[in-house]
């Protein structure tokens, strides 16, 4: 479904991206895992548009989006939920999901408010709740949710997982599986091992904005030596 091919970015002079390149098979869940400024947050705005790539292409449904603005991008398909989730803390629960509606994507079961409060049933519970008074893990529930009414095909999710409590991760994890069995193809940017192992079939390292690895989830926690020489604090 999204094919990345010697994808390299830059911030002013410094280069953090340097030919990277992986696949996200329809249908699947894969993670891009690595230490802080590996450059996991860069390789998903580079794939929204965010960051104008300096070299490479990345091909989504065989549609180069090389060139294209982010809501092109939107528009054939692909969601972003960004590590600071970014709703609108003076609109409610309903008002932000009012602004991610979408038309439903051919060959989807389409995202609609009571679906979703079935998915998040605390949402549900705080509809006329103003996004600025919710706990991080309700905003981010609320922020996928958002994103998942513009009916995507591919979900990007950048640090799910981050500060979150334990138990919120259990349902975040509980959250992307079923996301993932109602037929979306989900990449997410990702620290947090644990959290990768209960949800990804796939599984790219990268270090210093180089591709380090690229293989089966399972493969990689049978590694001990390549995940912690790459992965370890």
């Amino acid at each position: 479904m999204l094919t990345v091919e010697g994808l390299s970015a830059h911030y002013g002079r410094a280069h953090i991206l340097d030919g990277i390149g992986f696949a996200v098979p329809a249908g699947q869940v894969v993670v891009v895992l690595g230490r802080n400024g590996a450059g996991k947050s860069t390789t998903l705005k580079s794939i929204m548009g965010l960051v104008r790539p300096s070299a490479g292409r990345v091909v989504f449904a065989g549609q180069d989006l090389a060139g294209r603005e982010p809501y092109e991008i939107v528009r054939r398909g692909l969601g972003y939920v960004p590590e600071d989730r970014r709703i609108f803390a003076e609109l409610t629960v309903r008002e932000n999901l009012a602004v991610g509606r979408r038309p439903p994507t051919e060959g989807l079961r389409p995202w609609t408010e009571a679906r979703l409060y079935e998915l998040f049933p605390s949402l549900g519970a705080m509809q006329d709740r103003p996004g600025g008074r919710m706990s991080g893990g309700e905003q981010q529930m609320l922020a996928i949710a958002r994103t998942l009414m513009g009916n995507p095909r591919l979900l990007l999710l950048d640090e799910p997982s981050e500060g979150l409590a334990p138990v919120v991760v259990q349902r975040m994890a509980q959250t992307v599986r079923l996301l993932k069995a109602e037929g979306l193809a989900i990449l997410l940017a990702e620290q947090n091992l644990h959290f990768a192992h209960a949800v990804a079939d796939r599984a790219v390292i990268l270090e210093q904005g180089r591709l380090r690895w690229d293989g089966e989830m399972a493969a990689l926690l049978a590694d001990e030596a390549t995940y912690q020489h790459y992965l370890s604090v």
